[in-house]
């Protein structure tokens, strides 16, 4: 009815001014033409009364969004090449961000998570706090709700069919209670059970575990099963969203940690100098800021340290998120999370500085067709909301398939057990937060790549337009096409640099040398304490096993360590003082060394080169004069050099003088990116341990060894629990994160350089498309073939030098990150910047062949006569 009302006001105004020119002699249809061209464009008058009156903004939205649909099924070319471009680009950011989010962001999926803070040392990169030290945080800080302690470790169970390897967390009683985890059935564990060591042998096992190993049987609850050959009753059942308190650590079974002798087969809940308690966790209370509960831990601190000065060392703390997986794997691994989370937003840039230049070199094209509508009334910024609609049409389409496919990625990286000994997973599947930031980056990328003809229709002339068939372009030394081309190739280049500095240390890594030698050598993993050895049997089991195993044809050398260097673990860090120092504080100590506990024959057995002294002897036992084999590193710090080193002593923390007979290579012994640092090497019989590495090397193949010696070991012990592996799938382990790095920068670095493949000769192409007659012109005057791929290309070419430049640069500086989690990752390694000429050279000469072939065959007399 309105629409009609303003018709019928439209027609009587025009009308009522024919009539006034009929009266005073003009023609009847004359009067009404020139009524007509006195009131103007009526289509846009009469579309801005409807608009006045505010009854056409849906209907116009649905007219532009029908007009961009037309307009995008008349261009399926391009239409396939936008929505695939955005497809790939959203998609990757959808799976890195879920990958942040899942890792990083996402908050541990318990009651009132925004107050759980994790109480760390700030004395060490690690969280581990003493059990002594955890007691005195819980019973005297005033900051906390309450105090929680856990840690993670192996037991063998056997539950009345076949025994197997769990991992269970250790809990403190007030474990469940303080995070508000209620059970799936039975009960959990309260601070009631706890009444002393292995007072409460109790188990809680987890949703996964209750359903794949008991089917999700009530009556498992009250039965009594052995843990390391311990009977403990099962008590209840965690509920099913409930995974733990570490995010990517998801643990079979919940015991009491008082029970830690039991489940560990160790002692030490009163020893304060060892640190075990892998995380101590609680709730700040409303009304108590970070800063005030921080400094209310170190008053406490300051008491610890002052009472146990030797034990305890410096006690200073600081507050950290516990689902924070940079807290627990090192400060590398979330900055490369992040970064990758930036590499991700630049692919997307890249994209819509990719689609800028078509949706620009689109409008020219179209330029008649928006001079036309211009002529005829219509609006600019109509004319613009409809470029915009057919941008976000576009970018919505992109999305949701980019969407749908990160999604497929997302639920395989979620069932993906990278290292199936380990309860490992990527929490990554995707919850509201991931949907609402695909949304969110589609409908930014369609008013991003959208707004780049702006300028272009803006200052369009529709005059100049329909007399010359094109936009009027000032001369400028970049256009915005330009400028959005050199910014696409920086990003490419960007990409390009880091993928190749990952792929160039990756190679370092894989064939670097650490110290020992994986080549032919077996590993199996055994804890005697689990299958009920104590003192003397433990050691007389591992020399019959060493016995056995040596006895295997094949076998050159075969030996006990509790770690092997770089092997999920690899010893602990513990200060080392030189023999004239009095006060044994770590403050004093002349150097921190990595310790390993070895038997005689392991340097031979590891590939480990003995440089100077001797290798240890059967004779090095409990009753004879406490020796240690050092590497070279330590051996600098503590005695100056190698050579000075051999019948020198030095002093351990509990004061204990230790004698060096030998010195050996340098190696990697926790991360194959740490820093250099001192390694000491004990014998088993004076620094005894019950979980061992077995490593035996062979002459022939490692595979038969492996079924060797697990027959062997077998025949001695039927229930030993052992976990056997090659030595080189053990440095899967290490070798994880750069193999990660390298094949997700390896992926974004080849979808860059698609987008600035596409953008290069999207550029080339439309140069040489609208240059056709002016190339010709040169031809038809004699102009030589490298004269027209010089006026052709000269400009697609210098762009890409110029990008290239500027992305080289940058991705120098953004590829330092890498080095935390890459071995010998740098920048400026010249075969990496060789590389990167090269590729990006490559990527030029690919993008510009079609053009360039185009302008090469120009016929400039059909040309000329077309003209």
């Amino acid at each position: 009815m309105r629409r009609d009302e303003i018709e019928d006001e439209l027609s009587a105004h025009i009308q009522l001014r024919a009539d006034d020119l009929e009266r005073s002699g003009v023609p009847r249809a004359e009067a009404e033409r020139r009524a007509r061209v006195e009131f103007g464009g009526y289509q846009r008058v009469r579309e801005e009364c409807r608009e006045a009156s505010g009854g056409t903004f849906f209907e116009s939205v649905g007219q532009d969004v029908r007009y961009a649909l037309r307009l995008v099924r008349r261009s399926p070319a391009f239409t396939l090449v936008a929505v695939l471009t955005l497809a790939l680009a959203i998609g990757a950011n959808a799976v890195v961000f879920s990958v942040l989010n899942g890792l990083v962001l996402r908050p541990l999926n318990v009651v009132d998570a925004g107050r759980l803070y994790e109480v760390k040392r700030t004395d060490t990169k690690y969280p581990f706090q003493s059990y002594p030290d955890y007691l005195d945080l819980r019973d005297r800080n005033r900051s906390f709700d309450g105090l929680a302690a856990f840690n993670m470790v192996q037991a063998w169970v056997d539950a009345g069919d076949v025994p197997n390897r769990v991992w269970a967390y250790q809990v403190s009683g007030n474990y469940f209670d303080l995070l508000g985890v209620k059970p799936q059935a039975g009960r959990l564990i309260h601070a009631s059970d706890e009444q002393g060591p292995n007072s409460a042998p109790f188990a809680v096992l987890s949703h996964a575990y209750w359903q794949s190993h008991f089917h999700g049987d009530s009556a498992a609850i009250g039965r009594t099963i052995l843990l390391n050959k311990h009977p403990f009753t099962i008590i209840g059942v965690a509920p099913q969203d409930f995974h733990g308190t570490v995010v990517f650590f998801n643990p079979d079974f919940y015991v009491p940690i008082v029970n830690r002798e039991q489940t560990n087969g160790v002692n030490d809940l009163n020893d304060r100098g060892k640190r075990w308690v892998f995380m101590t966790i609680g709730h700040l209370k409303d009304h108590v800021t970070e800063q005030q509960a921080v400094a209310d831990l170190n008053l406490i601190g300051a008491d610890i340290e002052k009472a146990y000065p030797v034990e305890a060392g410096k006690t200073s703390f600081a507050l950290a998120k516990p689902s924070l997986i940079g807290d627990v794997l090192g400060p590398g691994v979330r900055a490369f999370v992040t970064a990758l989370m930036v590499l991700a937003g630049l692919i997307l840039l890249a994209a819509c500085t990719n689609l800028g230049g078509l949706f620009a070199a689109r409008a020219a094209d179209r330029s008649r067709e928006v001079a036309l509508r211009l002529a005829l009334g219509a609006a600019r910024l109509r004319i613009l909301r409809q470029l915009f609609t057919e941008a976000v049409l576009i970018s919505l389409a992109g999305g949701a398939i980019g969407l749908a496919g990160s999604i497929v990625v997302l639920k395989a990286l979620a069932q993906w057990q990278p290292f199936p000994r380990f309860p490992l997973t990527v929490p990554v599947l995707p919850d509201a937060s991931v949907y609402v930031i695909a949304l969110l980056l589609a409908v930014v990328s369609g008013l991003l790549f959208g707004a780049v003809p702006m300028r272009q229709v803006m200052r369009t002339s529709p005059y100049e337009i329909v007399k010359a068939g094109a936009f009027n372009k000032a001369k400028r030394l970049l256009n915005v096409r330009d400028c959005l081309l050199v910014v696409q190739i920086a990003i490419c280049a960007v990409l390009v640099t880091a993928s190749m500095v990952a792929l160039r240390g990756l190679v370092r890594t894989v064939n670097g040398h650490y110290g020992f030698d994986t080549s032919n050598a077996v590993l199996a993993n055994t804890d005697l304490e689990m299958a009920g050895y104590h003192g003397d049997a433990v050691r007389a089991m591992q020399t019959r096993m060493l016995d056995a195993v040596a006895a295997i044809p094949g076998v050159t050398a075969v030996a006990l360590a509790d770690w092997v260097p770089l092997g999920n673990g690899g010893g602990t860090g513990s200060p080392v003082f030189t023999d004239d120092t009095a006060e044994l504080i770590p403050a004093r100590a002349a150097a921190r060394s990595m310790t390993f506990s070895v038997t005689p024959d392991y340097f031979r057995a590891a590939g480990t080169a003995l440089l100077s002294g001797r290798p240890f002897a059967s004779t090095d036992d409990e009753q004879a004069t406490k020796v240690a084999v050092i590497n070279e590193e330590l051996a600098r710090k503590v005695f100056g050099s190698t050579v000075e080193a051999i019948g020198r002593h030095y002093k351990l923390r509990d004061g204990t003088r230790v004698e060096v007979v030998g010195v050996v290579e340098d190696g990697k012994y926790g991360t194959v990116t740490e820093d250099q640092q001192g390694a000491t090497f004990l014998p088993l019989r004076q620094a005894p341990w019950s979980s061992t590495w077995m490593i035996a090397r062979t002459s022939g193949d490692v595979g038969q060894l492996a079924t060797a010696i697990n027959t062997r070991v077998r025949e001695l012990d039927r229930g030993l629990p052992i976990y056997m592996q090659t030595w080189e799938q053990s440095m899967s382990f290490p070798l994880f994160p750069s193999r990660v790095a390298t094949a997700s920068l390896g992926v974004l670095g080849m979808m860059g350089a698609m987008l600035s493949v596409t953008g290069i000769f999207g550029m080339a192409a439309y140069s040489v498309s609208r240059r056709l007659r002016e190339l010709g012109i040169r031809m038809a005057l004699g102009a030589r073939r490298n004269e027209i791929l010089q006026a052709a290309l000269g400009r697609a070419v210098k762009l890409l030098a110029i990008g290239s430049i500027t992305g080289l640069a940058l991705g120098i500086l953004a590829s330092r990150v890498l080095s935390f989690v890459v071995y010998q990752a740098t920048p400026r390694d010249p075969v990496v910047l060789a590389a990167v000429v090269v590729a990006m050279s490559l990527l030029g000469l690919v993008a510009t062949w079609i053009p360039a072939r185009r302008a090469l065959s120009i016929d400039p007399l059909i040309l000329l006569r077309e003209e």
